[in-house]
């Protein structure tokens, strides 16, 4: 299937909803953070998680996962 509308694309937009719901999974590897929330940012040009995270001090982090499709080479 040829992606005919970008930012976002269609693949875009489900690859951020499923990371989305790997999040309790996501945490089961993390050995030092728990995920306290996930800000799934959809409409953005390119979709963008932001993962909010506790250490095991209760020091707050931030991670950022950026969804970009590349261009369909055909």
């Amino acid at each position: 299937m040829r992606t005919e509308h970008y930012n976002p694309s269609q693949i875009e937009v489900e690859f951020s909803y499923a990371l989305t719901e790997l999040q309790k999974d996501l945490e089961k590897l993390l050995t030092h953070n728990t995920i306290t929330k996930v800000e799934n940012k959809i409409q953005e040009d390119n979709p963008m998680l932001l993962f909010h995270l506790v250490d095991k001090d209760g020091d707050p982090h931030e991670v950022v996962v950026q969804i970009i499709q590349r261009a369909d080479k055909f």
